[in-house]
């Protein structure tokens, strides 16, 4: 799915407008319709619904769920703060429309003595501003802001939190934004939504069809996608009937050192689980009977070290090279890295250890081979890129890396982020916080290197990749909870995964 600024969703609605065609009243109708029929599905008539409307069009869009609420019986308090200016357009018409139901009481707000006193148990909804603000709320804006914060009620926002920006908010005020409960946002998510320090703001939120022209939306060109299900299943290959191990490759993977074995135990399954072919493991000499006995279904090859990777294997029978759980940061094993890089692998996995001894040697990026697939988490992408700002700071650092290097990175975390050389980004939509749990990483490093053997391109593999991860680490959650999850249940649920997919 395509994700979009808020300038282009506004474009987005003019053209669905021509398009269809429809009235923008009409379309301010349907969109606060779709917030009524949540709000009916989740909100008891027994408590009050404090509706607080500013002059533009999220304004109107609250002034209209105000007046469809009211007709389905809810008992609605309306409070329009214009803030000095005229009240205009769909807002005024849907003022007028509220005056002539005469369900609904309504007030206005010239000044923070006039914010009411919230009942215990009462829902706020936010409507003051939307999408299409550009600077920091001060003055009275600002003081009903910290007001509804301080009240206590459920807060519900329309589209967007009152005070959030859509995309960048380095230049925002946080402290007086909205801090939603609930957050229903119209036909897409806004890039804002899928950043950490955002949660707290947008609460849990919800995406609302609203009908945008699907013309309109193949007509405006983004680089920011949403994966879902629908195209990661088109992505996934049929095994024809007469296939054998040799037709899905032989993936080797690089990892384990004295005391982290168990990272490549996890990674070596999660590569099998994905559906490689054949598997080796290359492993310091302490490990050998560690993998036979816990993954046999892996072939091993034994370093000349009793404890660390510290030389290069035969490659030639291998399509593809995962290196870095587990690995330790030996000098032996820096210099085996190195020449791993020279030796310019075709398609090559790059996680954990590898990804530290990597942004300690800078100078290797040019050794990256085009497509390289790297796997930070946030500690290892600021030891590569350096600090960040922000989020979306960290994100245009993040786009400027892959496509300098030529390389795909896979940011982890909630909505992981996978940048590509031409600058495109994926946010995943699967997988769930129980998944922050040691040997998660791990497992998708073999799940993303089981792919890419198997002759899956970088760009499919990394991208099939997380989106299966976070599927299998959901149903373990549905299984397990969030709470116990641990790394073996993503590996042990990926075959439901596929499952799924398929």
């Amino acid at each position: 799915m395509k994700l979009f600024s808020c300038k282009q969703i506004a474009e987005i609605d003019q053209l669905t407008m021509l398009l269809e065609p429809i009235s923008s009243i009409d379309l301010m109708e349907r969109a606060s319709g779709t917030v009524v029929d949540w709000l009916v599905r989740n909100l008891s008539k027994t408590n009050p619904v404090y509706i607080f409307a500013g002059p533009g069009n999220n304004g109107g869009d609250a002034l209209a769920v105000a007046r469809i609420l009211a007709g389905c019986n809810f008992n609605c308090i309306v409070y329009l703060s214009n803030f000095g200016r005229e009240l205009k357009g769909n807002p005024a018409t849907n003022w007028q429309r509220l005056e002539e139901q005469g369900k609904v009481s309504l007030n206005r707000m010239v000044s923070a003595d006039s914010f009411p006193n919230i009942p215990v148990g009462a829902v706020i909804i936010d409507g003051l501003f939307g999408s299409g603000l550009n600077k920091p709320l001060d003055g009275l804006a600002k003081e009903i802001v910290l007001k509804i914060n301080e009240s206590g009620a459920r807060v519900v926002s329309i589209d967007i939190p009152s005070g959030l920006f859509g995309e960048d908010n380095t230049q925002n005020d946080l402290t007086g934004v909205v801090k939603a409960c609930h957050t229903l946002t119209f036909q897409f998510p806004k890039l804002s939504f899928l950043f950490p320090e955002n949660s707290g703001i947008v609460g849990d939120w919800e995406v609302l069809p609203i009908g945008l022209h699907p013309e309109a939306i193949l007509k405006t060109e983004s680089k920011y996608f949403e994966l879902t299900k629908t195209y990661i299943s088109g992505t996934i290959k049929k095994r024809g009937k007469f296939s054998h191990k040799g037709n899905f490759g032989h993936a080797l993977l690089i990892a384990g050192s004295y005391g982290k074995m168990g990272a490549a135990v996890l990674a070596s399954k999660a590569c099998l689980r994905a559906g490689v072919g054949l598997l080796t493991t290359h492993i310091p000499q302490l490990g050998y009977q560690i993998i036979q006995n816990a993954v046999p279904e892996a072939m091993t090859s034994i370093d000349p070290s009793e404890s660390v990777f510290s030389q290069v294997p035969d490659l030639s029978p291998i399509n593809a090279i995962g290196i870095g759980p587990g690995l330790d940061k030996m000098p032996e094993t820096m210099k085996a890295f190195g020449n791993l890089l020279l030796a310019r692998p075709e398609k090559l996995v790059i996680d954990a250890d590898a990804l530290n001894i990597l942004s300690e040697n800078k100078e290797w990026f040019a050794r990256l081979p085009e497509n390289s697939i790297l796997t930070p988490h946030p500690k290892e992408f600021e030891r590569l890129a350096g600090p960040s700002v922000n989020s979306f700071d960290r994100l245009q650092k993040q786009i400027q890396f892959s496509v300098k290097y030529k390389i795909i990175l896979v940011f982890k975390g909630a909505h992981t982020c996978v940048t590509v050389p031409d600058g495109s980004v994926f946010f995943n939509s699967t997988g769930n916080p129980g998944m922050a749990t040691g040997g998660s990483g791990d497992v998708l490093t073999g799940i993303i290197l089981g792919l890419l053997a198997q002759n899956y391109t970088p760009e499919d593999a990394a991208l099939i990749g997380v989106f299966l991860h976070g599927l299998a680490g959901d149903l373990a959650a549905f299984q397990f909870g969030q709470h116990a999850l641990i790394a073996g249940d993503i590996i042990n649920h990926l075959g439901s995964a596929f499952l799924q997919l398929e």
